[in-house]
């Protein structure tokens, strides 16, 4: 558990680089991370990928957590526009 913690804040922190503009934070990174690691590990399942160790998770949280931080800039941009 601690370490995906440990691997879901790397890949969040590094989603957060690699998608630019305002960041969430830390924890919100930490989250994302975490739950990218879930949303990558399915998603590849999905398509037919099997990663495996902790490379495979952080990559697999790297991708998700992108995933994550796109979906949530793209629903925060349209609140914006609507207030």
């Amino acid at each position: 558990m601690l370490l995906h913690l440990l691997l879901g804040g790397i890949a969040g922190w590094l989603a957060g680089r690699v998608m630019r503009g305002a960041g969430y934070g830390v924890i919100v990174d930490v989250i994302l991370g975490v739950l990218g690691g879930w949303l990558g590990g399915y998603l590849a399942r999905k398509l037919g990928f099997h990663f495996e160790g902790s490379a495979g998770y952080l990559f697999m949280a790297f991708i998700g957590a992108v995933l994550l931080v796109w979906i949530s800039r793209l629903i925060r941009g349209r609140r914006r526009r609507f207030i």
